[in-house]
């Protein structure tokens, strides 16, 4: 796996800390059929005392993400490398899944046999989709959009932005309780 480290707000990464990532990356490069391939974007930053470490797992079909916050630095990076791993297996089987349905697309996960795995983990075992809604998507603006989402009192809310007449989705953000908008092509 290619690793490539960025520090933010004056982190800087020192060789223990590269070695150290490199080593719990691993734990993580073994789940793909070609980890040399997959590369692992890590930044690194430090505010007001508190370390968070964010790992991206860009490839051409998906993405994978995980955000760790604490005051130890080495206590993020083995939180946020769980993190990822919980990602993969919870969603492995769904994303061969669709790869398989892609034709000359090869499994993009090892399978559970290859990684000698015995079964999910406890907490996703069982979870099926229980519930299919559909929605009337109304025309609004973000602000109008965030009202919403607070009197249905959910975390995210899809709608029909007013300005680009294209389906958007307001959530709120659980690390500083801000809003967020992703915004449809």
């Amino acid at each position: 796996m290619k690793v490539v480290l960025r520090g933010k707000n004056g982190f800087v990464y020192t060789k223990a800390i590269e070695n150290y990532l490199n080593e719990k990356l691993a734990r993580v490069s073994y789940l793909f059929h070609n980890p040399e391939e997959v590369e692992a974007r890590v930044v690194c930053s430090v505010l007001n005392e508190i370390q968070t470490v964010e790992v991206t797992l860009p490839s051409k079909h998906i993405i994978l993400r995980a955000e760790v916050s604490q005051d130890d630095l080495y206590v993020a990076i083995d939180l946020v490398i769980d993190k990822l791993e919980r990602q993969i297996r919870k969603h492995k089987e769904k994303i061969n899944t669709l790869y398989k349905q892609r034709e000359g697309v090869a499994e993009f996960f090892k399978s559970d046999e290859e990684l000698d795995i015995k079964g999910l983990e406890a907490e996703i075992v069982g979870k099926n989709l229980v519930k299919n809604k559909k929605i009337e998507l109304k025309p609004m603006n973000v602000e109008e959009a965030a009202m919403n989402m607070e009197l249905v009192d959910h975390d995210f809310y899809v709608f029909l932005d007013k300005e680009s007449n294209k389906v958007s989705i307001i959530y709120k953000r659980e690390k500083d309780n801000d809003y967020a908008v992703i915004q449809t092509e």
